[in-house]
């Protein structure tokens, strides 16, 4: 890896934007949105439903495709992607954990966190014991690696949401709204989680408008219409 990227910013935008068709209107869901987020830190972006911090974090992960502008993450312009060089950039880049969790329903919990290391290739063995490692390590004790998603709380589900965005030990962690589906006392937990990954100079950017989750950031970059109207 070059110093560039080892040591620059981890994510570059100028003049991001994304829009949708909602019937006959259009949404400017991302509008011209510059963006230079430091490497190895936790990034709040911070707004009301609808700002397009969702469509920001989508972008940045390459699950959406801008309209107009460069973005360029860990090196990668990401703008250029297609076919196998998107799939790999999501692969190996960056881990997701969505709201709703996305755990596959017929998976275990061990089966879930193993499957994206299966799709990279890993032989199934060292997948299984780096699984059972990473379940341990965000706090779900054997006797859970077995059930499947319905047989476990809402913050298991998101802790075995978070082992499976770390499978593939990629340098940024995206999280949407990762606390809105829990109780407060089990949404502190998961933030301390995800806070206490900085420490592998890993980067994680939330999407929230959880001002906790702001206040425990280290740059919070706040949206509304589309647009970055504030940063701290």
């Amino acid at each position: 890896m070059n110093n560039a990227t080892t040591n620059g910013p981890v994510a570059v935008a100028e003049k991001l934007s994304k829009r949708f068709k909602s019937g006959s209107s259009i949404i400017q869901a991302v509008d011209e949105v510059d963006l230079n987020l430091p490497r190895g830190r936790l990034a709040a972006l911070k707004g009301p439903s609808g700002c397009g911090k969702s469509t920001l974090l989508n972008l940045l992960g390459a699950l959406d495709r801008p309209d107009a502008g460069r973005l360029e993450v860990d090196g990668v312009d990401v703008t250029a992607l297609r076919g196998g060089r998107e799939v790999a950039y999501r692969r190996d880049k960056v881990g997701f954990v969505f709201q709703q969790f996305n755990l596959i329903p017929h998976l275990s919990a061990l089966e879930n966190v193993t499957l994206p290391m299966e799709l990279a290739g890993i032989p199934a063995l060292r997948a299984r014991t780096r699984g059972k490692e990473l379940l341990a390590r965000v706090g779900l004790g054997p006797d859970k690696h077995g059930r499947r998603p319905s047989k476990l709380s809402g913050g298991e589900q998101q802790r075995v949401a978070i082992a499976r965005a770390l499978a593939n030990d990629p340098p940024i962690i995206l999280a949407d709204e990762p606390t809105a589906n829990l109780d407060s006392k089990t949404g502190r937990l998961i933030v301390e989680l995800l806070q206490s990954l900085r420490r592998e100079d890993r980067t994680v950017i939330i999407a929230t408008h959880d001002s906790a989750i702001a206040a425990g950031a280290d740059v919070v970059l706040e949206m509304n219409d589309g647009r970055i109207v504030g940063s701290a």
